[in-house]
């Protein structure tokens, strides 16, 4: 048991011992660490100190700098401004030696201006003596005359007055004969000028229409397929078309013939596709021509919108857009309607334009003047193409000066508007011009030759030349046997001659031309 007690003592004090020892090593551990954090933060503070101080240099640098360049900035601004003031003090002293200059100059002139107010003064004084001496010895004067002539003052001017009345009479006579003269040559030059250069600006193609079409086949065997059986299929197209089909010995083509250019084409195309599916027989022949049918009146609807969209016509209605489009398989005297109608319609703007009228609707009438050729029914065939086109125009709401211009252009109603003789005036360019119309361009040449045939029926003739389609006849005479005196009478007698012996629209102006040569050859 003493043993356990000397055990258990000698632990305790073991422990004690450890823990003393434990104490004393924790205290020098915590004693380096404190001295260890001191040498730290006195090294942070020192590092602290120096970037403070070199902050601190960095700062005041940069102000130094701010400092200098705000003093820079605020020199530059009183430089500016010293200079701007001196500017306007130089100016001002400028504006001081002008002023001062222009005060001595007014007062050197109004110096001047007072004398000449004297002179004139003066001189009016004199003036006022000798006016009044003037008018004393007028007085005298006209005492005298009156006792001389037998007549007051008064007689004598009343008489003088009427003289100077007749004589005023006859020359503003003359003067106006003159001027109207002169007006209507210079009237007609400039409605010349305006239709010549119309009609030089719009050109289209000749005359090509005809009333056949000529359908080429691959062969003549074709030929028989197309007549059929007893000659079935050629009356099924016949009937279908209403065009006459005309087979003969020519090789390889049928004709098909038939006023209607529309029935034409329709029968034209249904051949077309017959011949080449192959299968013709009368119940394919009615369904071929149908479709066809359909075709062309969409064609003609397309062709009547391409036109007015090509002259910039715009919201006509499309009943009306129809029937231009139906045109197209139109002639008149061989030309094509349609391009007759195109024609007319720039032709209208044209002219309106250089008249000062308005161009759109002299256009839309000059495109809608023919509608009327162009019937939809047997009954309307017999109205006249004019009056039957105008119905239509104020049945689709035209304007009343379209509506007028299509009814009047061919003078079946009076013409209320500026617009309806231009569009008389333009449908008859587009038929008259040469090459225009078959029948035309033969009468046209025989006119030609007409006017030259009655030149040369006269002496001393020598060359004729009919120009200006027909307008003018220049003649050139023999210089030997034609004076100058019998040139102007050659010219008047031709004249007359042209009128007594020939139709002709407008007016000939007859030219004689005589040149005088003197040739001589040194040798």
């Amino acid at each position: 048991m003493d043993n356990t007690i000397v055990i258990i003592i000698a632990t305790i004090v073991g422990l004690a011992i450890g823990f003393v020892i434990a104490k004393m090593m924790e205290k020098g551990k915590a004693t380096k660490i404190i001295s260890n954090s001191k040498k730290e933060a006195a090294d942070i503070i020192k590092e602290a100190k120096k970037e403070g101080e070199n902050i601190k240099k960095d700062k005041i640098f940069q102000a130094k700098e701010r400092f200098l360049e705000l003093k820079a900035e605020h020199e530059k601004v009183i430089i500016n401004k010293d200079k701007k003031i001196a500017e306007a003090e130089k100016r001002t002293r400028d504006k001081e030696s002008q002023t001062t200059s222009e005060l001595a100059k007014n007062k050197k002139l109004n110096e001047q201006l007072q004398q000449k107010i004297k002179e004139t003064n003066h001189k009016a004084e004199i003036l006022e003596k000798k006016q009044s001496e003037t008018d004393k010895l007028h007085k005298s004067q006209v005492q005298q005359l009156e006792v001389i002539s037998g007549l007051s003052a008064e007689d004598a001017k009343a008489q003088l007055l009427e003289s100077l009345k007749e004589t005023a009479k006859t020359d503003a006579m003359a003067y106006l004969q003159t001027t109207l003269e002169e007006t209507k040559l210079t009237a007609q030059q400039e409605a010349r000028k305006i239709v010549i250069n119309t009609i030089q600006r719009i050109g289209t193609e000749e005359a090509v229409e005809n009333c056949v079409s000529v359908f080429n086949l691959e062969s003549d065997d074709v030929k028989g397929r197309i007549i059929g059986r007893e000659g079935r299929n050629i009356r099924a197209i016949e009937s279908a078309t209403g065009v006459e089909i005309i087979v003969d010995d020519t090789p390889e083509a049928i004709i098909l013939s038939c006023f209607d250019s529309v029935r034409r084409e329709v029968a034209r195309l249904s051949l077309h596709r017959l011949v080449t599916d192959g299968r013709i027989h009368p119940a394919r022949i009615e369904e071929i021509v149908k479709k066809t049918e359909k075709q062309i009146n969409e064609e003609i609807v397309e062709i009547g919108k391409r036109t007015v969209i090509d002259l910039g016509i715009h919201g006509l209605h499309p009943e009306l857009i129809k029937a231009v489009g139906r045109m197209k398989y139109r002639s008149s005297y061989g030309q094509n309607l349609l391009q007759h109608s195109r024609e007319v319609a720039k032709l209208c703007g044209v002219m309106a334009a250089e008249l000062g009228l308005n161009p759109k609707i002299a256009k839309r009438a000059g495109l809608l003047h023919d509608i009327g050729k162009v019937p939809n029914t047997e009954v309307e065939v017999e109205t006249p193409h004019a009056i039957l086109g105008m119905q239509w125009a104020q049945k689709y709401g035209e304007n009343k000066e379209v509506c007028n211009a299509i009814g009047a252009h061919h003078d079946e109603i009076e013409m209320n508007t500026l617009i309806s003789p231009i569009v008389q005036v333009c449908d008859a360019i587009s038929g008259a011009r040469p090459g225009a119309r078959r029948q035309v361009l033969d009468s046209y040449i025989q006119r030609l030759k007409d006017l030259e045939d009655i030149a040369f029926g006269f002496n001393g003739v020598q060359k004729a030349y009919a120009i200006q389609a027909g307008r003018e006849l220049r003649v050139i005479v023999e210089s030997e046997k034609v004076s100058d005196d019998k040139a102007a009478e050659l010219s008047f007698e031709i004249s007359q001659k042209i009128q007594t012996d020939m139709t002709y629209p407008g007016q000939v102006k007859v030219t004689v031309i005589r040149e005088t040569r003197s040739v001589n050859v040194a040798k």
